[in-house]
């Protein structure tokens, strides 16, 4: 069976690189195969796929269907390595593509645009007076949406390629594309499903840090934590690091261990699947937090997101698990801040019981006065730009334009850079330069090759 799978993979390498009938039957004989094959195949597989990958980018039909296989491979865990990465590369650019499409698609009418593999000479036709010669690669970036959609949802599953996205030190050479692929997911979800869960993934993935105040004991604690979706597995992970001689000695009950399991990489235990808060959590500005936001919302305060655990004014609880079953839950006690330095944190921040529960009933007596010191006010995060309510602004940055044509023309040629929800309204998106014919810097011209492959393209191409 290896060697099986060994002469399919290669049959698709050379059917892709040729362009070939053959490739999409290549395609589905490597599929077949690869779910009976070690783990070291896959990961092998995946190495060799790379360079074909950066090579067949400006073929759009190619480069979306490769990164489907890539997912595949990687859909039994099979590590990512850096096929992950060059994944989420594409997808930014391509991306991109399609956000462009979609804004012109409903500057210039109503209703919704069609699916993406139906799209037609009739769409682009449609998006072409405010596009210009920009609409066909921006219907082509529409009409690949989809299937990267699909892959990247496996990608980031990966904690190497999520740590790559965030640009760690732990991380070779970081791509740093984070902010960029969560702005497009942002937009692309509002008309691809598959695009809410990608959205979900990257804000994971966006925040991996905290400054952790426990009001009870006086302490504070840095922790780093990966694979962690929402507040309610943050809560039960930070329970079981720090509550108890077990962890760090905060004082309190420790979580049933399979409430801690089901947070990490187990199923929940029907007999012990609800899970009691143990604390409100509160933003170091003063704010609510809460189990129901995720660890990106968490208040940066002076360079970091900073927790104060309080006691629980309100009774909640919650089933075990994990939002994204297939991410394993990490959460590690870095250090404990001296006790001087957690000194000037209290001393900064709002009084105890000053901040409740949303649906607690309102204290018998009134809330201590405010210190003499305001709290914190809420920071952006520094390592990570906010995520704007707008939808993506194509026209924005000339530079990234040129960026992103000369990776596209050159991919076939050059390696490409190394690896590295919110419900709030959206505000209207900033209008292009008036001395600029419609859509005119939305997006880089089509790259050669695209258009000149009639099996790879859309159909009337």
């Amino acid at each position: 069976m290896i060697n099986e799978f060994r002469a399919a993979f290669q049959e698709l390498l050379d059917t892709a690189v040729a362009q070939s009938p053959n490739f999409r039957s290549a395609m589905h004989e490597v599929f077949r195969l690869s779910s009976h094959v070690p783990q070291e195949e896959r990961i092998l597989a995946l190495d060799a796929l790379v360079p074909v990958m950066r090579q067949s980018e400006p073929v759009a039909g190619i480069a979306a269907d490769l990164a489907v296989v890539a997912g595949a491979l990687m859909d039994t865990g099979t590590p990512a390595g850096p096929a992950g990465v060059e994944v989420m590369r594409q997808l930014a650019t391509y991306g991109q593509a399609a956000g462009a499409f979609l804004a012109a698609w409903q500057e210039t009418g109503a209703g919704t645009p069609p699916p993406p593999m139906e799209v037609t000479e009739a769409e682009e036709q449609r998006v072409a007076p405010y596009l210009n010669e920009l609409a066909r690669l921006a219907t082509t970036g529409w009409w690949v949406s989809h299937r990267y959609a699909l892959a990247a949802r496996t990608v980031l599953n990966d904690a190497d390629t999520r740590a790559a996205l965030r640009g760690d030190r732990a991380a070779p050479r970081g791509v740093g594309h984070l902010a960029e692929l969560t702005r497009i997911a942002r937009q692309l979800s509002a008309e691809i499903a598959e695009y809410e869960e990608v959205h979900a993934l990257l804000r994971m993935a966006a925040a991996d840090n905290a400054l952790v105040l426990d009001r009870a004991s006086g302490r504070g604690f840095r922790v780093r934590f990966d694979g962690v979706a929402d507040n309610f597995q943050l809560h039960t992970l930070l329970a079981d690091a720090l509550v108890g001689p077990e962890g760090r000695g905060v004082p309190g009950t420790r979580p049933h261990p399979s409430w801690v399991a089901a947070s990490q990489d187990r199923d929940s235990d029907p007999q012990a699947e609800i899970v009691t808060g143990r604390w409100d959590l509160v933003g170091g500005d003063g704010s609510w937090v809460g189990n129901e936001t995720a660890p990106v919302d968490i208040p940066v305060v002076g360079g970091e997101r900073v927790l104060v655990l309080e006691a629980r004014s309100h009774p909640h609880s919650w089933r075990a698990g994990r939002r994204h079953p297939r991410v394993v839950g990490r959460l590690r006690v870095e250090d404990e801040i001296p006790a001087h330095e957690a000194a000037d944190w209290w001393a900064r921040l709002h009084p105890a019981g000053a901040v409740r529960h949303p649906l607690s009933p309102a204290p018998a007596e009134p809330a201590p006065a405010a210190p003499a010191q305001e709290p914190p006010a809420a920071e952006a995060d520094p390592a990570i730009p906010a995520e704007p309510l707008a939808p993506v602004d194509c026209a924005a940055g000339a530079a990234e334009g040129e960026a992103a044509v000369a990776r596209l023309d050159t991919a076939a040629a050059t390696e490409a850079p190394a690896p590295v929800d919110d419900d709030r309204p959206e505000a209207d998106a900033p209008e292009a330069p008036r001395e600029l014919p419609p859509g005119a810097g939305l997006l880089p011209p089509l790259p050669p090759g695209v258009s000149d492959s009639a099996g790879w393209a859309p159909t009337w191409k």
